[in-house]
Formats: C-alpha cells, sequence, structure tokens
C-alpha cells in the first residue's frame, strides 16, 4: 500500500547541539531552506547563502524569528571564488571554526544535446559542479587545521540515470558524486568526512515553475510511493550525514529516491 500522503514532520532531537555550519542555496523552499531548518532545529547555529540577495534577507528574517541569534546569512554566487571565500571566512570569523558545509547550489535546465549551446552547458556546469568544488575546496582549507568536519553534497539520481534534455545536469552532477568521492579520500587525513546525497524527486514551487506539468507527472509516477518526497524528508537525510550517527561513513552517495530500478 503506497503512503500517497506522506509521514508527519519528525521533530528535532538535538543532533547538531553546538556545530557550526554554511548551507548554500538556503533561500526559502527547497532542499536548502529546509536543510537550513531542520539543522536549526537540530541545535545547529547556521549561515545561509544565496544567489537571490532579497529572498535570502526574507528567510534569514524569517528563521530569526523562530531562532534568535542561531542565524546569519551572506549573498554568496558559487561561481564567483572571491564570494565564496568571503563566504567561509564569514563562518570562521562568526563562530571560529566550522563544523559542517552543505554544497546544495545547482542549476538545472532542459535542453535537447543537438540544440545546446556551449553557454548552457557551461553555465549549468559552473554553478553545479564547480561551485560545488570551490565550496568543497574552501570547506577543506577551513576544517584541516581544527580537528575535522563534515562536508555533504547534493547530486542526485539524474547522475546515475539517463533523462532526455538533462546531459548538462547529469553530467554536473554526475561529477559532484566523483568529486565527493575523491574529496573524502583527501579528507579523511584532516578528518573531514565527505558525502553527498542523490535524490530523486522532491517537489518544491521553484521546480513547478521551470518544469512541465507532464514531466512531474511522469516522474512521480516512477516512484514506488506515488508521491514526490518533501524537501524536509532529503534534509532528514543530510541531518544524519552531518550528524555522528554517521561517523563511519565518508566518500558515500546516498540515494534519497523511491524510484523503481
Amino acid at each position: 500500500m503506497t503512503d500517497v500522503e506522506g509521514p508527519s514532520y519528525v521533530p528535532g532531537h538535538g543532533l547538531l547541539t553546538g556545530r557550526t555550519a554554511v548551507i548554500t542555496a538556503a533561500a526559502g523552499t527547497g532542499i536548502g531552506g529546509a536543510t537550513a531548518r531542520r539543522f536549526l532545529e537540530e541545535g545547529a547555529r547556521v549561515l545561509i547563502s544565496d544567489a537571490h540577495a532579497r529572498r535570502l534577507k526574507e528567510y534569514e528574517a524569517e528563521l530569526a524569528g523562530e531562532f534568535e541569534g542561531a542565524v546569519a546569512a551572506v549573498s554568496c554566487d558559487v561561481t564567483d571564488e572571491s564570494q565564496v571565500r568571503a563566504l567561509f571566512d564569514m563562518a570562521v570569523g562568526l563562530h571560529g571554526r566550522l563544523d559542517i558545509v552543505v554544497n546544495n547550489a545547482g542549476l538545472g535546465g532542459t535542453a535537447a544535446l543537438v540544440d545546446m549551446t556551449d553557454e548552457q552547458w557551461s553555465t549549468v556546469l559552473d554553478v553545479t559542479l564547480n561551485g560545488t568544488f570551490r565550496c568543497t575546496r574552501a570547506a577543506l582549507r577551513a576544517m584541516r587545521g581544527t580537528g575535522g568536519g563534515v562536508i555533504v553534497n547534493n547530486a542526485s539520481v539524474i547522475g546515475w540515470r539517463a533523462q532526455a534534455g538533462q546531459a548538462h545536469y547529469a553530467a554536473a552532477k554526475a561529477g559532484v558524486m566523483a568529486l565527493t568521492r575523491c574529496a573524502a579520500i583527501e579528507g579523511a587525513r584532516y578528518g573531514v568526512r565527505v558525502n553527498a546525497v542523490s535524490p530523486s524527486l522532491a517537489l518544491h514551487p521553484h521546480l513547478v515553475k521551470v518544469t512541465s506539468a507532464e514531466l512531474l507527472e511522469e516522474l512521480t509516477a516512477r516512484e514506488a510511493f506515488g508521491r514526490y518526497a518533501q524537501p524536509w524528508e532529503v534534509a532528514n537525510v543530510i541531518v544524519f550525514l552531518a550528524s555522528g550517527y554517521s561517523s563511519y561513513m565518508t566518500g558515500e552517495v546516498v540515494a534519497v529516491s523511491s524510484q523503481h530500478a
């Protein structure tokens, strides 16, 4: 029997109490925003960033009203190395150390390969893969001298599975998976764990705006539960990977999916 309505929201259990975290692309209703809220509910101090300054400011105000003193925000375009450096400098400056980084920033789009322009390809790769590289590098530099930390990257099942019109996004997400594994090997010497989540379909308003109803219906039909994931359900797995409950996991890509094989 399918659970079409979905489960009840899971309350916090203090899994990240006293930890400091940076979360990219965290303005609003998607996985990044849900992760920020879940981290705060689990006791973390959170610095959220996004390239959309207005939405970021609005979401910071919303979270600050509920978690006073535990959340801050700074605009960051992950394609700009100077802005990435400023983000991580601010994180360390605020709290003296950095424990967790969630690389959530990514950009999609739909274009047949025969019609795809170099600009479309490069733009998606620069945000989704190169941006994750820049932030992972900055995180390792910040964590290597402080006893370690955790990096969680947001990949996608499309990095494993083919979908027409998604060559650039699929290549970028497959790259994020490979980057995760290599960074995990290098980070181990510093006590840094690096893992990734690989969601299938987590629906939020922005995705609805950029995806046709027909495609959403097709993707939902592939899910064994007969529904899409709520962003907080993906965020729960990110909490697990960021917490001590996953202390022996590194270099892993964890599917957050009910898709049929």
